[in-house]
């Protein structure tokens, strides 16, 4: 088939290198540095899911005819891609792949004539250079939309991207992207402070505020109404336990967590954009929890406070010392 994706970074490198090693006719977009390493040499994929070298077709703007259309730019330059696409998109099976809570809202809204579904990867990638990605952990992805059943459109989805890698159809597609969400709270703290995350992880005191912007999220989910998916771990009645705990306690689950995400150095997709001086989806992460903790008539100050933190690095161009995240716990 004819498999069009937006955005070739991590995770649309890896999915172009993976569904054109299965057989597929993939076509890319990129820019710049990207674009020009794709179309000289192709894409090249190392680590969990072997050695991948694939030839695809590149340009900044996908050419049309495809069967399925990925999006897999930051959820910040989605709106932007998407709509430079539309043209090529609008009446295509879409599948959004991206953190955050709007995707697949913001992919309808652009693309009326197409069926926009959601996909959350747990695929730990990291983007070596244009054109080179590194694979530092596998999974199951989970592909859906809304709080339903899991419909024809998804399971067919589903099954023509798991010739690739696993992809499961699943119910209630939004309570997996909240648990998604508690997952990504990850990203902040590393972004911040220069570190992977095993070494967050080490640290107990930033551990600790990790696992309140966990708690955090998890409270103003659970405040929204969510049932949250089973997803690394994770789930519904784990994850309410969790929100109950103390600190202390409560800091086994994200340490858990991350030991369970790679077996490589994991910088966290929120650091791998500061390093290569991109603006990072912070604002769809820890800032989706501020705005959906307003809707409830609640705050969450650890999140405000980190994504002011990650911004703050945005701006200054190198990480911040450690005791400015752990002071974030004082202000809270």
């Amino acid at each position: 088939m004819k498999i069009g994706i937006i955005g070739a970074g991590a995770l649309g490198g890896t999915f172009a290198a993976l569904l054109t090693r299965a057989g597929h006719d993939v076509e890319v977009t990129a820019r710049g540095r990207g674009l020009e390493a794709i179309r000289a040499d192709g894409i090249h994929l190392s680590g969990g899911y072997g050695e991948v070298h694939a030839r695809v077709r590149v340009g900044e703007r996908l050419s049309g005819g495809a069967d399925l259309v990925l999006v897999c730019t930051k959820a910040q330059d989605a709106e932007a891609a998407i709509a430079a696409n539309r043209e090529a998109a609008d009446g295509v099976p879409v599948v959004v792949v991206q953190n955050g809570l709007d995707g697949v809202d913001t992919a309808a809204r652009l693309l009326p004539g197409s069926v926009c579904l959601g996909m959350l990867s747990v695929i730990a990638a990291n983007y070596v250079e244009p054109g080179a990605v590194r694979i530092t952990a596998t999974g199951e992805s989970y592909l859906g939309r809304g709080d339903g059943p899991a419909d024809d459109a998804a399971r067919s989805a589903a099954e023509l991207l798991s010739q690739a890698v696993p992809v499961k159809a699943i119910d209630d597609f939004r309570g997996a992207q909240w648990t998604k969400l508690v997952v990504n709270m990850v990203n902040a703290i590393p972004a911040v402070v220069g570190k992977d995350l095993e070494a967050v992880a080490a640290d107990d005191g930033l551990l600790r505020v990790m696992t309140a912007s966990m708690r955090e999220c998890v409270r103003v989910g659970i405040a929204r109404g969510i049932r949250f998916g089973a997803l690394n771990g994770l789930d519904d009645a784990g994850l309410r336990r969790f929100a109950s705990l103390p600190l202390e306690l409560g800091s086994r689950m994200p340490r858990s967590l991350v030991q369970r995400m790679g077996w490589e150095r994991n910088l966290g997709s929120t650091q791998q954009s500061l390093r290569r001086g991109q603006p990072t989806e912070i604002d769809f992460l820890n800032g989706a929890v501020v705005r959906e903790a307003s809707v409830a008539g609640l705050t969450a100050p650890v999140n405000a406070a980190l994504t002011a933190l990650v911004h703050e690095v945005e701006e200054l161009g190198r990480p911040l010392p450690a005791e400015r995240v752990i002071a974030v716990l004082d202000r809270s």
